[in-house]
This record gives structure tokens, sequence and C-alpha cells, in this order.
């Protein structure tokens, strides 16, 4: 397979992936072009192994990684959202939005556990951190989904 094959092939799947990760459009287009860039130029290498794409989603995973490492540090935006929470029946769209208000390094770590289904070492070494740490950071998102899942029923008590 060719290297324009490939991405004519996988590119829209890795953009998902890509957006699952970044939680917005335009940093997904922007995380999956370098992805590709960086494929395209280590084709000949990665084209003899089995697997391209799961090259190019670790590499996706590694740059999203860095960026927020060298950002830490909050978004401030204008106005606070205040959109009601809505989830259809059989839609996704609302979990997605949930993970768009975890910390990055927690979202990370719910979509490769639970999206790309690795397990906490691969996790782990993927992002440079310990299995703890993967752990903890998992533990801590789902703690967070569902005080705001919870908050956003009607007529639940605390």
């Amino acid at each position: 397979m060719e290297f324009a094959d490939f991405v004519a092939a996988r590119g829209s799947a890795l953009y998902r992936y890509g957006y699952v990760l970044t939680g917005n459009a335009e940093d997904a287009a922007d995380l999956t072009q370098e992805a590709l860039m960086r494929l395209g130029d280590a084709w000949p290498r990665v084209r003899r192994r089995d697997d391209p794409e799961g090259y190019a989603r670790t590499t996706m995973a590694r740059l999203h990684i860095s960026a927020w490492r060298r950002l830490r540090r909050e978004r401030l935006v204008p106005q606070v959202p205040e959109a009601a929470y809505t989830d259809g029946a059989g839609d996704d769209t609302g979990l997605w939005n949930e993970l768009k208000g975890l910390p990055p390094k927690q979202r990370a770590v719910l979509v490769l556990r639970y999206y790309e289904d690795l397990p906490d070492q691969e996790i782990a070494a993927l992002l440079g951190v310990s299995r703890g740490t993967v752990r903890s950071q998992a533990a801590r998102a789902l703690d967070k989904l569902r005080v705001r899942v919870a908050a956003l029923e009607p007529g639940r008590v605390g």
C-alpha cells in the first residue's frame, strides 16, 4: 500500500481519533496533519511493519500530550457557556461534550483506555507516565464525570 492510499483509506478515522483526543475540530485537524506528515517521512520504514495506523495513532497521542504539557494553563474564554446538557438516545454527543470538560491528561487516559481499549501499561508507555498515574488519572476523570452527570439529572439529590 502506498502512502496516498493509506491516507485516503484511514485519514478520516485518524481525524476522528484526533477529535476524541483534542475535543475540537481545529486541533484535531492540526494533530492529524502533523501525524500524517511524520508518517509520510517515515513511510518506507513504517510500511514494512504490520500497523502503520498504530504508528499514526501513537504519534498523535504523543503529539497531543506534548502540546498540553507545554500549555498546562487554563484556557480563558470570554463567556462561560450555559448550554444545557443534552444526551440524545443512542447518541454519544453528550458523552463527548462531557469529556471535553476534563483536563487533557485525564481525557487522554480515558480515550486510550476506553476508546482505544489499551491496557494501563501501554497507556503509561505512550504518555510517558507510570501505571499508577494512569490509574489515578482514570479514577479522577471518572469521578468528575459521575459528579457532572449526576448534577445534570433532574430530581437527583446530591
